[in-house]
């Protein structure tokens, strides 16, 4: 009877989902493409800017030429360094006191995933005064015009700047709170592989399968469209093709600005398609944890699909297909397994841990418990997962 309820919720979404305004980001893409943002900005006649980031980007200087092409063409700024890698609330509240204090009419995104998330969060407050982020949790609580939002993503996995979505710690209860709203969208994104140079092999390596992730999530979900399966594919197609030579080789352009095009792409499919368990499971550990979500999704990913059995099997024999690993002989199951042992196999050739370790069993009922929350009534995956199954796959998970 869940299961039921589940599957109709799931399809009274889908079907609601096709009468939604749906958009996607303008883009300036490829290398200096980043040096058009702020006349653009000033075209739209914002005159004053937040900027989001993080201290590392801050310490690396990466936002130095932007911020003094913002000054020449007479953008005033303020510039918001503290966002952790899993944005609190009192990211966004510190944040928007700035937005605020300075009177800003945009925002400004410059990092990965984290930082994106702490902008939104900023843009959804600013329309919703006297709202906290816990009471905007959910679907389509925002439903205002967020300010003029652009996004400038370090890191070519989260596609952030393509979706309705933002995931904010709770630093109290280690709880994560996501957001989904079609005003969360940036209304303008920059794919600048310079961007991503210097990115760590080991962030490289994670956001990476990030964004692997939620291309398969948006794949083998049942909520897909023409189109989400389209852009999945190129996204699953560019990732397997790109991202041992962008994790290599950090300075090979063409395969950091393939692998930021892929992120988009993924990013484009799962807020249409949305995406599934994998991420359920990864929300919880690393809001209790503080673990990257790259790199826990990357962990959970081929145990959940292995877990999902044989009704992911024509799907991920069809993403084997596209990326050229099946043999000719090989049954669809055949085929599945090869793709998921292919996952595994790029992330022990990029040093990503097979397990998580530090998990306590006491505080499994806990992470199950925010999973289920999470993950039912939905995202539309393809086997709904049951407490016990959740518990077995916590288990399986940690070292």
């Amino acid at each position: 009877m869940y299961q039921l309820y589940c599957r109709m919720y799931q399809f009274c979404l889908r079907a609601f989902s096709y009468f939604l305004p749906w958009r996607k980001p303008e883009l300036l893409e490829g290398q200096n493409s980043l040096n058009k943002l702020a006349k653009l900005i000033k075209s739209k006649g914002i005159h004053n800017v937040l900027v989001v980031t993080d201290n590392g980007i801050a310490s690396l200087g990466l936002m130095s030429g932007f911020l003094k092409s913002l000054a020449d063409n007479g953008v005033a700024f303020a510039v918001y360094d503290k966002t952790v890698p899993n944005p609190t609330i009192e990211n966004v509240e510190q944040a928007l006191q700035l937005y605020k204090t300075n009177q800003c009419e945009g925002i400004v995104a410059f990092g990965g995933g984290s930082s994106m998330d702490c902008a939104k969060g900023v843009g959804a407050l600013a329309v919703k005064p006297g709202k906290s982020i816990s009471q905007i949790k959910g679907l389509l609580k925002v439903r205002k015009k967020i300010p003029p939002f652009f996004a400038i993503p370090t890191t070519a996995g989260t596609g952030s700047e393509a979706t309705v979505a933002a995931v904010i710690t709770d630093s109290s209860t280690h709880e994560k709170y996501v957001i989904n709203d079609l005003a969360l969208i940036s209304h303008y994104a920059v794919l600048d592989p310079l961007m991503t140079v210097g990115l760590p092999p080991a962030i490289t390596s994670t956001t990476g399968i990030d964004a692997l992730t939620h291309a398969i999530e948006a794949y083998i979900g049942k909520s897909n469209t023409r189109e989400t399966r389209f852009l999945s594919k190129k996204a699953v197609k560019l990732i397997f093709e790109n991202i041992m030579n962008a994790y290599s080789d950090g300075t090979n352009l063409m395969a950091r600005e393939n692998m930021l095009k892929a992120s988009y792409y993924a990013g484009v499919a799962f807020t249409r398609a949305y995406v599934g368990n994998v991420h359920a499971i990864a929300h919880a550990v690393g809001g209790l944890y503080g673990i990257p979500h790259g790199l826990a999704n990357a962990v959970i990913l081929p145990y959940v699909l292995e877990y999902y059995g044989e009704t992911v099997y024509k799907p991920l024999a069809e993403l084997a297909d596209l990326v050229e690993i099946a043999k000719p002989s090989d049954t669809v199951a055949q085929k599945a397994e090869r793709f998921i042992e292919a996952i595994k196999s790029l992330n022990r050739n990029m040093n990503i841990p097979g397990k998580i370790s530090g998990i306590i069993d006491s505080d499994i009922p806990l992470m199950v418990k925010r999973a289920l929350n999470e993950a039912n009534p939905l995202y539309p995956v393809p086997k709904i997962l049951s407490r016990n199954d959740l518990i077995a796959i916590y288990q399986l998970i940690k070292e």
